[in-house]
């Protein structure tokens, strides 16, 4: 639904969206009903399928919202670094403290992830993202920085070492610290040998 939003309109949809996330996820998207969204934010029916046509649309605009906000974070991020390896750790840490500062996203990107109606949505941004740290990887092995590899396998491996952590800290497994993050970035960039 493409409408033109006053400034006070895309605040309402922002906010819509907002309540949304949490209640999706704390309670799942199937459970979660638009009235119960629309009663939780004191507004009617009207206004819910005023900015959304349906509650599959809502979190569609929700995952490109957080999938885009994620980017943005990486991209800040590696704006300044010198070298490609220095941009590889950067994007590890940024993506990872992204992830567990939002909780709530990161579920909603794991539920997407199995069901059909959102995934290919979620694999287009995956798939950006794996192609983007093949680039940063790519660079980093023509400066001699890490020994050659496919790019694309160990950029799904560090996807892999971020994707599991974060879930084991928001399990509460591991603590939210920097520790975990600059264990990951050692890991990825050093492997169990510590070769640097």
């Amino acid at each position: 639904m493409d409408r033109q939003l006053t400034q006070r309109g895309e605040e309402r949809r922002r906010q819509l969206m907002a309540y949304a996330t949490s209640r999706f996820a704390e309670n799942g998207f199937h459970p979660t009903s638009v009235a119960e969204i629309t009663e939780g934010m004191g507004v009617g029916k009207g206004v819910f399928y005023w900015y959304f046509d349906s509650k599959e649309a809502l979190l569609r605009a929700i995952l490109a919202d957080a999938q885009l906000d994620l980017r943005r974070r990486q991209r800040a991020a590696l704006a300044d670094a010198a070298t490609p390896s220095e941009r590889i750790e950067r994007g590890i840490r940024a993506s990872m403290r992204w992830s567990i500062d939002h909780a709530d996203y990161f579920r909603l990107f794991q539920f997407a992830a199995t069901d059909e109606r959102f995934s290919d949505g979620l694999r287009k941004g995956e798939s950006v993202a794996v192609k983007d740290a093949a680039t940063q990887l790519r660079a980093a092995m023509d400066a001699g920085e890490i020994a050659p590899g496919d790019p694309v396998l160990l950029s799904h491996a560090l996807l892999g070492v971020h994707t599991h952590l974060v879930h084991l800290v928001h399990r509460g497994v591991l603590e939210p610290t920097d520790e975990v993050i600059d264990t990951a970035v050692s890991f990825c960039l050093h492997g169990l040998l510590g070769r640097r």
